[in-house]
């Protein structure tokens, strides 16, 4: 019978739906002894799945619950089959995204500190922000309080599954839609095109993989070809974009950025980002709703059946050597 491992401190429930011939193996994050198993559901956490790694012995198949499986090639080595929870993370990354688009469009972040600090006239300051961080200086009257996210244009960096899902929530918005993905396809232009397409763009969405071709696929020559208040939305990984660019062109009051990742990660304390202006931050959540779980344990039960009834496997992001 085939043995999958999975974390303990998933729900026993969750798993009801796996095939009927595989033996479940609680791992706990404690794991003191050695033990085979076929198949490797890791903990999203990747500290504490590598920790019990060196445990775990036979492993053929992992089943990873996150869409980003960076670390696992370099924990498991190449004999092994990876695949992602490509599916599952859709929703709630896509409703961060168009989230953290319209809470900066919006001016929310400051609305919150008028309504912390209690002083209902401070609200005429989002007029001059607005014209400060997007450089229209017309005498707008009645006085602008927040922005519009319809008809704005969109460049939206990575167009796989997820990126598939934020075009579908934007389309009530009527935006302008650019999309880039690694090669050019029909509607969708490659990534090689991305500097020339950057200054037509209000809003930059990056929603791709962390890869030796995306590290610091946004730097400084990028961030200079972003117009004047430009919206840079990083719902994908933190080395994506070059955090010491990041940090000098939101200072210098140029672009505006909503932030869902971070380079590094965890953001230590007293880190500049944690300081900069035009910065909508939040801590690596954009997956973490009530269904992650639910969700990214089904993917897994689907592709498990796969393996088992020797079909091609759907979420493959290494194949065994």
């Amino acid at each position: 019978m085939m043995r999958v491992g999975y974390p303990a401190i998933l729900a026993a429930e969750l798993f009801s739906d796996f095939p009927a011939e595989v033996e479940l193996i609680a791992l706990p994050d404690d794991l003191d002894h050695e033990i085979e198993i076929d198949v490797w559901i890791p903990d999203p956490y990747p500290t504490k799945a590598m920790r019990i790694w060196p445990r775990l012995h036979g492993v053929r198949l992992v089943l990873s619950l996150m869409a980003g499986t960076e670390w696992i090639p370099g924990t498991v080595g190449p004999r092994v089959t990876i695949c992602n929870a490509r599916g599952a993370h859709n929703i709630s990354t896509a409703e961060w995204t168009v989230s953290a688009i319209l809470a900066t469009l919006k001016h929310f972040p400051f609305y919150l500190e008028v309504q912390h600090g209690g002083v209902w006239k401070r609200r005429f300051e989002a007029s001059a922000h607005y014209a400060c961080i997007t450089g229209d200086s017309r005498p707008l009257y009645p006085p602008v309080m927040l922005e519009e996210l319809t008809g704005k244009s969109v460049l939206l960096v990575g167009y796989g599954a997820i990126g598939n899902e934020i075009e579908r929530m934007l389309a009530p918005f009527d935006v302008k839609l650019m999309r880039v993905a690694r090669s050019a396809r029909d509607g969708v232009h490659s990534v090689s095109e991305l500097d020339s397409l950057l200054p037509q763009a209000e809003i930059v969405i990056l929603i791709l993989p962390s890869t030796a071709e995306s590290h610091h696929l946004i730097g400084s020559r990028q961030l200079a070809l972003m117009r004047q208040g430009t919206l840079l939305v990083n719902a994908a990984r933190g080395p994506v974009v070059d955090t010491d660019a990041l940090v000098a062109a939101l200072n210098s009051g140029r672009i505006r950025a909503a932030l869902d990742v971070t380079d590094p990660e965890p953001l230590p304390e007293g880190h500049p980002l944690w300081s900069c202006p035009n910065l909508l931050l939040t801590p690596h959540v954009a997956g973490s709703s009530p269904q992650f779980a639910p969700r990214s344990v089904k993917t897994a039960a689907d592709e498990l059946r796969r393996y088992l009834a020797g079909e091609l496997l759907r979420n493959v992001v290494q194949a065994a050597v």
